[in-house]
């Protein structure tokens, strides 16, 4: 027997999908023109008082964007706390730094690379992180960020507290130039990048590992009982994260062109942790509303010196206090899905 609301759904859904997608491509166009918005009457208001919007969509905005939808799948589709996030965006920037500049390596030869390193190392540190939970995790998680940041001080191979300088922007493609003139084609590099994040993403969500984080998530031990093997589970989760950490860092060294251990610090893997919570756990396009904001709201305050922290910090509490599940929640996405069924 048909069931007239399962059907009436389907058809709604099907009639909405177009729509949907007209959206994302609006969307999406309007993102690229965002370095132009700066200098447009309306939109001026968007400069900040140190640098370029221009400059300030690519890092921190793009930059925290990537990494926060990385760092995403660990937290919000896995459930899992890492506080030491920054240092496979370290290990990125500092593979582009050394093969650059040592071996006179492209970027695009070195971003495959950039991205091997990191999931070797998120491997390393999730086999025996990955047998602990809550409190434990975080902390070891947060010592590896340490132990990184810490070979980078006291290694002669990269540049000790100094870090490396000279780091050769990426090579142009077809006719599309990389360098400090252009910050608007570094800001649609960042783009492609965050839209292939967010396909890899969505595709994983749909298919057995998504269905394995999200068992995981809600509880670890009915999972492993249903046979999920939640130890292999959690390093997929740890390794793709770790990956797009490792792309960011390389991007990253390439458009700043000299890195320094002080570039990655904790604050940084705390400011993106902060980015998916105030965005919202497990939201994809709430996690990118998040860190956007966040990356953004310090650079517009800078005007006030000493305590633009401390008002970026006023707004963060007074936000999370309205909004504790974040901007764009997910449990109350999922709600209108159930009842749309």
């Amino acid at each position: 027997m048909i069931n007239l609301r399962d059907k009436g759904a389907e058809i709604w859904e099907g009639w909405n999908r177009p729509k949907r997608t007209i959206f994302v491509f609006a969307m999406i166009f309007l993102a690229g023109l965002l370095p132009f918005s700066a200098s447009w009457g309306p939109t001026s208001f968007l400069n900040t008082p140190i640098t370029s919007f221009q400059n300030v969509l690519v890092y921190p905005v793009g930059m925290f964007i990537l990494m926060a939808l990385g760092l995403n799948i660990v937290v919000g589709k896995s459930g899992l706390l890492d506080l030491g996030y920054v240092a496979f965006f370290a290990i990125g920037a500092y593979t582009q730094a050394i093969m650059s500049t040592m071996l006179d390596w492209k970027t695009w030869e070195i971003l495959p690379f950039g991205i091997m390193f990191a999931m070797i190392s998120g491997v390393m540190l999730g086999l025996p992180a990955l047998r602990l939970r809550g409190d434990y995790l975080a902390i070891i998680t947060l010592g590896f960020g340490e132990i990184v940041r810490i070979i980078a001080i006291n290694s002669t191979s990269t540049g000790g507290p100094n870090g490396i300088s000279g780091i050769p922007n990426p090579p142009s493609v077809l006719g599309i130039q990389f360098d400090l003139m252009h910050p608007e084609h570094y800001f649609w590099l960042v783009i492609a990048m965050i839209l292939l994040v967010v396909w890899m993403v969505r595709r994983f969500t749909v298919r057995r590992p998504g269905r394995a984080w999200e068992a995981i998530r809600q509880d670890e031990d009915v999972a492993a009982l249903m046979g999920v093997n939640t130890l292999v589970y959690k390093l997929w989760a740890f390794v793709i994260g770790a990956a797009v950490g490792g792309a960011a860092g390389v991007l990253y060294a390439s458009k700043v062109m000299v890195i320094s251990p002080d570039m990655f610090k904790f604050d940084v893997s705390v400011m993106i942790l902060a980015c998916v919570v105030f965005g919202g756990i497990g939201n994809i396009w709430g996690v990118m509303l998040g860190a956007g904001i966040l990356a953004y709201l310090p650079d517009r305050f800078r005007f006030l010196t000493d305590y633009r922290q401390l008002v970026f910090g006023l707004v963060l509490i007074i936000m999370m206090n309205l909004r504790p599940d974040g901007l764009l929640p997910r449990k109350k996405r999922e709600k209108i899905s159930e009842k749309s069924k």
